[in-house]
């Protein structure tokens, strides 16, 4: 059978529909560890206002999040947890 648009699309929708269906070996998951907001920033002893600084975390995504209306995407998560290992070294690395 000859690959064409209409082929490759229907492939996609049968694979889509066997994932949904909780069927599929070949999707990979991923889980993004987001650490406790609120208790890393009262571990590094600093109000909202000093961290969203800090950090150049805008205040309200961070209020955001320790008042649980929002999370973390996976790149927030990521700078999280880099902040949470290294919090030191990720304020100097953001010094001017």
């Amino acid at each position: 059978m000859e690959k064409t648009f209409g082929n490759d699309l229907i492939e996609s929708l049968n694979q889509a529909i066997v994932h949904a269906k909780g069927q599929s070996k070949a999707a990979q998951v991923h889980v993004v560890q987001v650490p406790d907001v609120r208790s890393l920033r009262e571990r590094l002893n600093m109000s909202q206002q000093t961290f969203s600084a800090t950090y150049r975390i805008p205040l309200a995504t961070l209020k955001g999040w320790e008042q649980g209306r929002r999370q973390p995407d996976a790149t927030a998560a990521a700078y999280l947890n880099v902040i949470e290992k290294l919090p030191v070294e990720a304020q100097a690395a953001l010094k001017v």
